[in-house]
């Protein structure tokens, strides 16, 4: 890809030590030589070598703007793999505004959302996988979302998408030549080879599939629901894992009406909390809608915790609770455990299958052994991001499905011994669905949705 150069202020607009405005495209050195000015004033900058960095001054015109590092990153060896010059001066929100001015005034035009990372991909410097994995890593507000997007940026999507690729290209080309040559390429005992093949690569195909929801929580945050009657405790055991009071906490039962959301982070995984309504019958009109939004809160939920008061006994709210928890991911924390136990860890043990934790919200007791399980169902202990590959967007999740349906069909044709050419088809179909993964075989359209979600400079 060539075209008109471009150029962006590439960090956060608020005061800070430094600021970088990046240009890129085919004028990017004519015009970084227009507004720099050397201290000595002896070599000019469109003469440097790439990857060179060079200290002197901006000018608009004959007026001094700033005092600036310049980088220099000559195409096809840049993030775009373009000529690319990267400006640091000082991060004053004025003075990043006054350079750009000024190289846009030497002849560059303002960058749109994500141009920078387009042209990145359009220049075949990443895929398309890659590219979203960039926006990811921007994102990311927990350390595990941080190590997935990084390891999709290494490649690590468009690694295992390449070769089931390269096994479904194999057997299309092996179709076509025995259709094209059959005297010298027979297809005798064929249909059992490619049975296997196929079966494989829908394992494949299905693990990578089935991440997309551990992958979704890695980086959107497990939606966690708390649930449990009035003065169970649950906004204690909000405003403990916060760190701040953000419910309001009495001795009053009803004291929430409405669902409050938190985002924390504990050992690395998010969890978007929300403190729900106590249920329980009520006349109240105002709590009687809070009551329902947290039932209806909790049948939406990835994981439910079931705060219980351990020095009051199991009631018909306890067993609505119950009830709505069945075939639910939920942890049972079993409060106020500082105070003379009516209902025990063992009793909940015993009618239910969920794990049971006695913790103290107000002696803030207990929330390490709540972290560790948390980790435990949804993870499976320690992630490793070495091996493992996590789908986190829904449109590779789509393609992977029409890939895998694909393979299904040509399954379906092999038990039905239909011809070979109905084969090939099919993996054809499942070769260009994952191909979109990484790129291949999408519109302009879609290009320019995906980038024009990332932000200016990027």
């Amino acid at each position: 890809m060539t075209g008109d150069t471009i150029a962006a202020i590439a960090t956060a607009m608020s005061a800070s030590g430094i600021g970088i405005i990046r240009i890129s495209g085919d004028d990017s050195m004519e015009i970084i030589s227009k507004v720099y000015r050397s201290k000595g004033g002896k070599k000019k900058i469109k003469e440097a070598e790439s990857h060179t960095i060079h200290y002197g001054f901006i000018y608009d015109n004959d007026t001094m703007i700033d005092e600036v590092l310049v980088m220099i990153m000559k195409g096809p060896r840049s993030y775009t793999g373009e000529d690319t010059v990267e400006i640091d001066c000082h991060g004053g929100v004025l003075a990043m505004k006054k350079v750009l001015e000024a190289v846009i005034h030497a002849g560059a035009r303002p960058a749109e959302p994500g141009e920078f990372t387009k042209r990145a991909f359009l220049n075949g410097r990443i895929d398309l996988s890659q590219a979203e994995a960039v926006i990811d890593v921007i994102q990311a507000k927990n350390e595990y979302a941080l190590k997935s997007s990084l390891s999709q940026l290494k490649g690590s999507v468009l690694t295992s998408i390449k070769e089931i690729r390269s096994s479904i290209l194999y057997h299309i080309a092996y179709i076509e030549s025995a259709l094209d040559d059959p005297e010298h390429i027979s297809l005798d005992g064929y249909s059992e080879k490619l049975a296997q093949t196929v079966e494989e690569e829908k394992k494949k195909i299905r693990r990578l599939a089935d991440s997309f929801d551990e992958g979704k929580m890695i980086r959107e945050g497990i939606r966690t629901v708390i649930v449990g009657k009035p003065n169970a405790g649950k906004s204690s055991l909000l405003n403990y894992l916060v760190g701040e009071e953000k419910a309001i906490v009495t001795d009053i039962a009803g004291t929430t009406r409405d669902v409050l959301e938190e985002t924390i982070v504990l050992q690395g995984i998010s969890l978007r909390m929300m403190d729900t309504a106590g249920i329980r019958a009520t006349e109240d009109v105002v709590e009687k809608i809070g009551v329902e939004r947290a039932r209806a809160y909790a049948k939406d939920a990835d994981l439910v915790l079931y705060v219980v008061d351990s020095s009051i006994p199991l009631d018909e709210n306890d067993e609505e609770i119950l009830e709505i928890l069945r075939d639910k991911k939920a942890i049972i924390l079993l409060n106020k455990s500082d105070l003379t136990p009516v209902v025990t860890k063992e009793m909940l043990e015993a009618r239910t299958d969920m794990p049971v934790l006695a913790i103290s919200a107000r002696q803030e007791q207990g929330v390490e052994l709540l972290e560790e399980q948390i980790k435990s169902m949804f993870f499976a202990g320690e992630l490793s991001f070495n091996d493992e590959v996590y789908i986190t967007n829904v449109r590779h999740k789509t393609a992977l499905e029409e890939a895998y349906q694909s393979l299904t069909m040509v399954e379906n044709s092999i038990a039905m011994e239909m011809p070979e050419d109905f084969f090939s088809i099919d993996l054809m179909n499942a070769y260009e669905a994952l191909g979109r993964i990484v790129g291949e075989s999408v519109g302009e359209d879609l290009v320019n949705e995906i980038f024009s979600k990332f932000c200016t400079g990027k």
